[in-house]
């Protein structure tokens, strides 16, 4: 007899190469949804850790050792059969080569290339979760100057950073329109995506300057019944309504903020890690860690569950 309203926790792996490649699973024989792809794991038994189940079953499953894992994300799916909370890890390093145990078929995925069907409908928001790369520059022109923060943009791109907000709230909107174009050549360049700041001025920005998406500001964010209509969406968060709302809504990502003490809001109080892990503990979205940070603070900000850090002045210092 199936219990519709009970939740069936699930620990999943995001088992990732140092090439960005990633582990999916065929389901054998069986089992429901027969055939279908998925990340690695499996069902949380009575009194287990969410930690253990992952390490049990990557064992069983795959024959191999997680020795360094991530928590991630956490998706609410309700199949036919059963409603399932999948609590993904993502996990970087491991102790021998993954086996099929149990008869499963195994294939190694780029996300820009996935090339095996059908996915399990729960796993289709995690392969977009997984094109938004580890770091999150922020523009600062208002405090650098427009051709220093365009250098500093360049350096960080060739420095590997992928993703990039235009937040200039103090320019002038024809300058604002200028410098977005000339951020976004660069950014694609790289093909790397550049969302626009959405704080109450021109949406319209994005599409005139070929930006990728919109970023909004949290009092935007909370004034919207829907998503906005770009490809690319993310907000700024503070506390766990907006967080909420962010969900809500489908955005692609959020930020929450502030991490750490800042040098542009000196004396603001500041989440600090406990507090930023307690928040995003089960979001269904990645969140990427702001206020104070640098990349060297990007491994502990993945030990909290962040997807990754937001920097504005560390961005191609």
């Amino acid at each position: 007899m199936s219990h519709p309203h009970r939740i069936v926790d699930v620990a999943a792996a995001v088992i990732t190469r140092a090439d960005g490649s990633f582990l999916l699973a065929r389901r054998p024989e069986g089992k429901p949804y027969a055939g279908y792809w998925e990340f690695p794991g499996g069902k949380v038994n009575a009194g287990e850790s969410l930690r253990h189940a992952l390490e049990r079953e990557l064992l069983e499953e795959l024959a191999i050792h997680a020795q360094h894992a991530y928590p991630w994300i956490t998706r609410l799916f309700t199949y036919s059969h059963a409603t399932v909370r999948l609590c993904f890890y993502r996990v970087v390093e491991w102790r021998g080569e993954p086996q099929p145990c149990e008869k499963q078929e195994l294939s190694w995925q780029s996300v820009d290339n996935v090339c095996v069907e059908p996915m399990l409908p729960a796993n289709a928001p995690i392969l977009r979760a997984l094109r938004l790369p580890p770091v999150y520059a922020i523009t600062n022109a208002a405090e650098w100057g427009t051709e220093m923060t365009l250098t500093r943009i360049e350096q960080a791109l060739q420095d590997g950073v992928r993703l990039i907000q235009v937040r200039e709230k103090a320019m002038a909107k024809k300058d604002l329109h200028t410098f977005t174009e000339e951020v976004v050549v660069l950014a694609h360049g790289y093909h790397a995506k550049v969302l626009v700041n959405a704080s109450g001025g021109d949406n319209n920005l994005c599409g005139s300057a070929g930006a990728d998406g919109v970023h909004l500001s949290s009092a935007k964010l909370m004034d919207l019944a829907t998503r906005p209509d770009f490809e690319w969406c993310a907000a700024s968060c503070h506390n766990a309504e907006e967080l909420v709302r962010a969900q809500q809504l489908g955005l692609d990502f959020a930020v929450l903020a502030p991490v750490l003490p800042t040098p542009s809001h000196p004396g603001v109080a500041t989440l600090g890690w406990r507090k930023f892990a307690a928040l995003i503990r089960d979001c269904s979205i990645p969140i990427y860690a702001l206020g104070g940070l640098r990349y060297e603070d990007l491994p502990i900000a993945w030990e909290h569950g962040a997807h990754g850090i937001a920097v504005m002045r560390a961005a191609g210092s």
